[in-house]
């Protein structure tokens, strides 16, 4: 588990300036509301003035509209016709600078979006967003920590290609269903190898890489980090593999549910509470290791601390509300529809060491104390990896307040009593039924996120579910055109 200090940071505007001493330019990128790098060149002496002054205006547009630049028809608050899609401020993250090994080591800074009058977050930055939570942990003295582990398709293909083929009959990177193969990294090594080197000149530490099932897919595991890094490393990661699959000829995906009659692809998120002595809140003290914790609720949970069974509790109280959080796109609930025939889960679940369940308990006996943590295993490879973590730490944060019970028995329990399955509460079965549960005036998201947040991003939700509502696809001509 990594948590090693940015190498490159400066504290001062003179370090900065040292920084960049031999650039004459600078990438700057913000996030946008579906996971989308926004960004553009500076040159280094327009850059330093922005930094050494509150950022620059940066326009709001972005935040108003969806993810191949279509204006949201309805008025979202953010971004409207009738604030002329003004600008708002981005303030650059001075903290970590990066440099991008696949285009020529120009540096790379990340940028958060504030109001320009208050100088606050606006209610939808990512990065912003993912502050709160980190903000309420460290009110308690506990840092955020998380892990990514993303599941991804290549095929081989470019944008271009993709495109002239209508995205249909795409080929492959590999054939067949080589699941933590040794052989066929052989093939396309130099990619394979490619994605993991350039991470770390990237300042992106990789714990694992390897094939997964399924033709042409990776998997590929972030250390373990403090939350904020955690996601922008994840996001960036994203950035990596396609900028380096360009250079090869190959194109990754990170679509959820690329395959009908194929496993999806998975973006599991674990999550724990470090204290300022670097002690993990959810593990045991030593001399509780050999019999586990007495009042545990139940078995699964003897050997994690009070603090992890409340904040396991709060996931699992508000999960139904936050959905859209973690699955944001319509092809995300494909993946949740197998459910457990594709370790998939689409219910309230937990357990321990159980991967057919939603949230999967790691704690002793399989591993240490201080390795003790939450896999959250709901979202897919096209989450937004700052909302997902936002969402994940404000509820387990709220079950910690609220010394919240769980709500239900471990998975394994409810699987061995007859009828257990049917008592267990599944989550929304699709983006349109997952958003309209997020905006009920009641729900926990609204507690959590906030009213802003929520009419804001479940407004550009809506827009994506009335898309997709428009739209013929290649099975409904198929199915009917002759025989309707």
């Amino acid at each position: 588990m990594s948590t090693d200090s940015p190498k490159d940071t400066a504290h001062t505007l003179a370090e900065l300036k040292e920084l960049l001493a031999k650039d004459n330019k600078v990438k700057v990128a913000g996030i946008d509301v579906d996971g989308v790098l926004r960004g553009k060149f500076m040159s280094r002496d327009k850059f330093l003035s922005a930094a050494k002054d509150d950022g620059f205006g940066f326009c709001s547009v972005i935040f108003g509209w969806d993810m191949h630049d279509v204006v949201y028809p309805k008025e979202l608050l953010v971004s409207n016709k009738a604030n002329g899609y003004r600008d708002i401020l981005a303030r650059i993250d001075l903290s970590l600078m990066r440099r991008i090994p696949w285009e020529e080591q120009v540096p790379l800074f990340l940028l958060s979006f504030l109001d320009p009058e208050t100088k606050q977050p606006i209610p939808v930055c990512p990065r912003g967003t993912l502050a709160k939570a980190i903000k309420l942990a460290d009110q308690s003295g506990w840092t955020c920590m998380a892990g990514c582990e993303y599941e991804y398709f290549q095929f081989k293909e470019t944008p271009y290609s993709a495109a002239d083929k209508g995205y249909t009959n795409l080929s492959p990177l590999t054939p067949g269903m080589h699941g933590y193969s040794m052989l066929r990294t052989t093939l396309n090594q130099q990619y394979f190898h490619d994605l993991f080197d350039m991470a770390e000149q990237f300042d992106i530490q990789i714990e694992g890489h390897h094939t997964e099932t399924g033709p042409g897919v990776f998997e590929t595991a972030l250390a373990y980090t403090d939350a904020l890094r955690m996601a922008d490393n994840a996001i960036l990661f994203k950035l990596l593999a396609k900028s380096v699959g360009v250079k090869h000829g190959i194109m990754p995906s990170f679509m959820a549910k690329p395959w009908g009659n194929l496993p999806g692809c998975s973006g599991h998120t674990h999550v724990s509470l470090r204290d300022k002595s670097g002690r993990n809140i959810f593990g045991l003290h030593d001399n509780q290791l050999k019999t586990g914790r007495p009042e545990a609720q139940h078995e699964d949970t003897r050997f994690i601390s009070q603090e992890a069974e409340w904040f396991l509790a709060g996931i699992l109280e508000g999960l139904a509300d936050v959905v859209p959080l973690l699955v944001p796109t319509i092809n995300g609930y494909k993946r949740l529809v197998g459910g457990e025939a594709f370790w998939a889960p689409n219910a309230v679940t937990y357990g321990y060491d159980s991967r057919a369940a939603s949230i999967r308990i790691i704690s002793p006996p399989s591993c240490s104390p201080t390795a003790t943590r939450f896999e959250v295993r709901v979202p897919g490879a096209d989450m937004l990896p700052h909302y997902t973590m936002s969402a994940i730490f404000l509820l387990g944060l709220r079950g910690i307040e609220r010394k919240s019970k769980l709500p239900c028995e471990p998975i394994a329990v409810l699987q061995a009593r007859p009828g257990g399955k049917e008592s267990v509460r599944k989550l929304a079965r699709s983006l349109e039924e997952a958003t309209a549960q997020m905006m009920q005036p009641d729900s926990i998201a609204r507690e959590i996120l906030g009213d802003e947040f929520v009419d804001h991003f479940g407004g550009t939700r809506e827009h994506e579910v009335a898309q997709w509502n428009q739209a013929v696809t290649n099975w409904e001509v198929e199915r009917y055109l002759e025989l309707a």
